[in-house]
C-alpha cells in the first residue's frame, strides 16, 4: 500500500493485519474474492496487457456489485435494483456484461404504436 493512503485508512481506525505468507486459511475473505474472479472472469480471457486486464476488471467489478446475485444478499446485488414486476414487459432481453462473458436479463416493455394500431398480417394494413 502507497503511504499515504495507509494514513489515510490509518486515521479511519484500521488497523494492518499482516497474515503469513501462503496461508490462505488466514485471509479467508480475500482469498474468496480472488479465487471468485478468477472462476468467473479470468479463467475464461485471454489477458493482451495489463491495461487490457485493468478493463476486464472494472467491467467485473461492475457486474459484480450491480447484477450478479448473492445468496448472503437474498438472491440481490450489492448496489440492489429495482424488481421488475411480470407486468413490466412481455420480452426478456439479454444485457451482455464483461465483454459478453457474463449476461443480465430484464423485462423489456413492448414498444407502442404512435396511432395505437399495429399492422397485422389479417388486417391488412
Amino acid at each position: 500500500m502507497l503511504p499515504g493512503k495507509l494514513k489515510d485508512v490509518n486515521e479511519l481506525g484500521v488497523r494492518e493485519h499482516v497474515t503469513a505468507k501462503q496461508s490462505p486459511w488466514q485471509n479467508i475473505y480475500a482469498e474468496r474474492v480472488i479465487w471468485t474472479i478468477r472462476r468467473e472472469c479470468l479463467d475464461h480471457v485471454i489477458i493482451m496487457s495489463e491495461n487490457h486486464l485493468r478493463r476486464i476488471l472494472v467491467a467485473y467489478a461492475d457486474y459484480y456489485n450491480r447484477s450478479r446475485t448473492h445468496f448472503s444478499l437474498d438472491q440481490d446485488c450489492p448496489i440492489p435494483r429495482p424488481v421488475q414486476p411480470l407486468g413490466a414487459g412481455s420480452k426478456i432481453v439479454s444485457i451482455p456484461q464483461v465483454g459478453g462473458l457474463h449476461h443480465r436479463y430484464e423485462r423489456s416493455p413492448m414498444p407502442t404504436c404512435p396511432s395505437g394500431v399495429w399492422f397485422t398480417p389479417e388486417s391488412g394494413h
